[in-house]
């Protein structure tokens, strides 16, 4: 079988897998009793703060296994793996903006992957798959917001 598409595949099903729980908690920041929306709430930004981390681990283990990166590139994608878990830690200090905080962070990302993917080497579908999952994660922040607000 090709690697090439057992890895796409694979990134697929992952993608997937990790999009579940955002869209599990969004749900259930819709239908669960108003004074269990503070635990979903909690979790969702939670989740997102762990997500939005390791897309920036991302970075560092691409740059450690990528051949022929130069020295500028290395250290920017050094410097650029950091950025994502401070700026997802620094929602847990932002009280009520911090899903703004998180969703700002995850467009951030993306927009940081369009440029950098391609000195790893990532095939154009990894990045299309990006996008989907970022539009997918900021829609069920924005979401879980808006049904905090309504509902609570």
């Amino acid at each position: 079988m090709n690697n090439q598409f057992l890895n796409k595949r694979f990134a697929q099903l992952a993608g997937i897998a990790g999009l579940a729980p955002f869209l599990l908690l969004m749900l259930a920041c819709w239908i669960v009793q108003v004074d269990w929306l503070g635990y979903f709430i909690r979790g969702q930004l939670a989740y997102g703060i762990a997500i939005l981390s390791f897309l920036g681990g991302m970075h560092m283990s691409a740059a450690i296994l990528t051949t022929g990166l130069t020295e500028e590139q290395t250290r920017k994608a050094f410097v650029w793996s950091v950025l994502p878990p401070v700026l997802a830690w620094s929602a847990t200090l932002m009280g009520g903006f911090g899903f703004a905080v998180l969703m700002a962070g995850f467009i951030v990302a993306y927009q940081v992957d369009k440029r950098l993917l391609g000195w790893y080497r990532m095939p154009d579908w990894f990045l299309r798959l990006r996008f989907r999952l970022t539009c997918a994660v900021v829609a069920a922040l924005a979401l879980s917001v808006i049904a905090a607000n309504v509902r609570g």
